[in-house]
């Protein structure tokens, strides 16, 4: 399974993408493997199959079943932590390539879903950078200055139709875009069946390796995919033990669904200055209604379970801006991965020639994803491409190191958990739907009860590279904070980077436990 079984369900997650995709069943070969079935996997084997590569797409769950269905689909170019940060940390030749290939990934979008005759909902619109009360209004000067010399478009305003920011400055850039994700990914996943890509859910990958020959996939259920080349796509790398988890971090990030009369809000990217910052936009509702989507309140994956509060607050933070917002329709998580200098990873994989890979979302997911699209397939065929030095996994951000330093303490902080004692301390303590670390002597156990009283106990030691896992009461599943493994309460992998389920448990307590 994917992050689509984890509990909660995101306005796009009634469409369904290549529901017919089953799992491989047998051996086979192909020119190139795309592990990961998200906006990048897609993306990557779309352009792949228009060169004429035979392309094989696997997934452990549901095709775009992952975090490309939790995403909030904005497509706005301008970097996720401010051009100013951006030009700073990557100065302005890199900054301007950073700009130049964010666009790309727009257009490219646009182009598709023109060719293709998608009906994704994808639109043209200002995107609107709004001053939050606690912050100096000089932050806004420095965007300014900063877009001026990467060459970013942007006008001054002051005061927007909503309350409290009747005479607040803003910024407004113009051509940014939105859309509906999976039905985009829908369209590019029929197109791709059409051509001859062979697309596998519920088929998780459990061994990368490579030699002279090519590239080697061994899938959980024993079959092998024999390839030239390998494109790793997932959320969190799951080929990778160390290098690049230590340049990226894992983030939760919160958003609701509530419904609005069209036209009562300008169609529009809406985000303020407030760190972590909230984001609004609308997509199209019933009834002849919109859906306005309101997202924010991040943390540090696994170091906060209080969903509900944090839901409370975006509530809140909507509603002082519109009072007459309807009523609530949607609440969901998702997890971004952010990166020290902002930029994702992409590339070809380091000691490696035929391994690819793409990560590091950024907050900027989906044009990272579609933009990996414009890279890999140039460095499968040994081309070069003008975007691949901005992006290239190797890369060591030098200007980020106490950052590099801070991201990392969550690894070490984490595994002093295991000297504290559990959060219960038996299982009889286990309300139904509840899910807490016990100890059993010098083990760690991760112990749920379901709503019909059946008790899960496994491990509490992620599979990846050991981290103390925390439970996650919104989404009903287990969340690793070093890296952003995911597991389900049965132990099943919902997100990676790990790929082995977690080790179950014997203990005195086996009578109650599953069958």
């Amino acid at each position: 399974m994917n992050a689509m079984r984890e509990e909660s369900r995101s306005v796009w997650m009634d469409v369904e993408v290549a529901p017919d995709a089953a799992p491989l069943t047998e051996d086979t070969k192909t020119d190139v493997v795309v592990v990961g079935s998200g906006i990048a996997g897609l993306s990557i084997a779309y352009e792949l199959v228009l060169r004429g590569h035979s392309v094989l797409v696997l997934d452990r769950g549901p095709i775009a079943g992952g975090m490309t269905s939790r995403t909030t689909a904005h497509l706005a170019p301008i970097c996720d932590d401010s051009l100013a940060e951006l030009l700073s940390m990557r100065g302005k030749e890199l900054a301007q390539g950073f700009q130049a290939s964010q666009n790309a990934a727009v257009d490219r979008i646009e182009t598709i879903q023109k060719e293709l005759g998608i009906d994704c909902e994808f639109r043209r619109l200002d995107a609107l950078l709004f001053l939050d009360p606690k912050s100096k209004p000089s932050v806004l000067d420095d965007e300014v200055e900063a877009a001026d010399e990467i060459g970013v478009a942007v006008e001054r305003g002051e005061g927007l139709p909503l309350r409290t920011l009747e005479d607040r400055p803003y910024l407004q850039y113009p051509d940014q875009a939105t859309f509906h994700p999976l039905k985009y990914l829908r369209g590019l996943a029929a197109a791709l069946q059409e051509k001859g890509a062979r697309l596998h859910a519920y088929s998780a990958v459990s061994e990368i390796t490579e030699d002279g020959q090519g590239v080697h996939i061994k899938l959980e259920a024993g079959h092998t995919v024999d390839a030239s080349f390998v494109v790793v796509a997932t959320n969190s790398p799951i080929h990778d033990l160390f290098a690049l988890h230590t340049k990226q971090a894992p983030y939760r990030t919160y958003a609701m669904g509530f419904e609005i009369e069209r036209g009562a809000l300008a169609d529009a990217l809406y985000w303020d200055t407030e760190d972590p910052y909230h984001y609004v936009r609308l997509t199209s509702g019933t009834d002849g209604k919109d859906v306005l989507i309101v997202g924010g309140e991040d943390h540090k994956t696994g170091e906060a379970n209080d969903a509900h509060a944090r839901f409370a607050a975006l509530t809140s933070w909507i509603k002082t801006l519109i009072p007459d917002l309807g009523g609530e329709l949607y609440r969901w998580s998702g997890q971004v991965m952010d990166t020290l200098d902002y930029g994702a990873f992409i590339g070809r994989e380091a000691h490696r020639s035929r391994t690819l890979v793409t990560t590091g979302d950024s907050g900027q997911g989906i044009t990272h994803g579609v933009l990996a699209s414009l890279i890999i397939p140039d460095l499968i065929e040994g081309k070069e491409n003008k975007f691949a030095t901005v992006y290239e996994p190797a890369r060591k951000p030098l200007k980020a190191a106490m950052t590099f330093v801070s991201e990392n303490s969550t690894a070490i902080t984490n595994l002093a958990q295991y000297l504290a004692p559990g959060e219960l301390a038996s299982f009889e303590e286990l309300e139904p739907g509840q899910g807490a670390i016990i100890r059993q002597g010098l083990t760690k156990i991760a112990a749920y009860r379901a709503e019909d009283g059946t008790l899960y106990q496994r491990s509490a030691v992620c599979t990846h590279l050991g981290c103390h896992l925390q439970w996650n009461a919104f989404e009903t599943c287990w969340d690793c904070p070093c890296h952003g493994s995911h597991f389900a309460p049965d132990g099943t992998v919902l997100n990676g980077p790990a790929i082995a389920p977690l080790a179950e448990i014997q203990t005195g307590s086996d009578a109650e436990a599953e069958a």
